[in-house]
């Protein structure tokens, strides 16, 4: 995952989207901080846990961008929010959609205080159509460095990195 970060970028801290703390207590780990401990150890930096989650809210799984966003409303809080003031932040998810988890988190961070907010996804889910997953068959079949469409901006993206063109 390090690798698909922009070279001349420097951070002050990564932090990882949290999981409710009911929801990784059953499942035991946050796949989202997995993800994010060893990105912050490369870059020498901290990984923060300031952003918690407050509510459970339903799965984003085969949620249309509209009733994604309506889930996340204030979803979200920050510990010690005077912390993250002018701080350069990597945000780090497993899988991005439509952008509305890292959108309602990176929105808190810069409402903090942030300098900037950056996001890092190990992978991206293409919604197909609304409501429904990408079949088994059409995730075989993408390519990873493609560059795609975001849906809701109809910017070019690059695959790799969630970077506009």
């Amino acid at each position: 995952m390090a690798g698909a970060m922009p070279r001349d970028e420097h951070f002050d801290l990564v932090m990882a989207v949290p999981m409710h703390w009911l929801k990784r207590w059953a499942r035991g780990f946050n796949q989202a901080e997995l993800l994010a401990k060893p990105v912050a150890h490369r870059l020498g930096v901290p990984l923060a846990r300031n952003l918690k989650r407050r509510k459970l809210g339903k799965s984003q799984a085969g949620l249309d961008f509209a009733d994604r966003m309506t889930n996340l409303k204030n979803a979200f809080y920050l510990r010690h929010p005077e912390q993250l003031a002018g701080r350069r932040i990597l945000l780090v998810d497993d899988v991005f959609t439509t952008g509305a988890t890292l959108r309602s988190a990176a929105s808190l961070l810069k409402q903090a205080g942030a300098r900037r907010v950056c996001a890092l996804a190990l992978a991206r889910a293409e919604l197909r159509y609304r409501g429904g997953p990408v079949s088994a068959t059409t995730a075989r079949g993408s390519t990873p460095n493609a560059a795609t469409t975001d849906e809701h901006s109809r910017r070019p993206t690059h695959a790799r990195s969630g970077s506009a063109t």
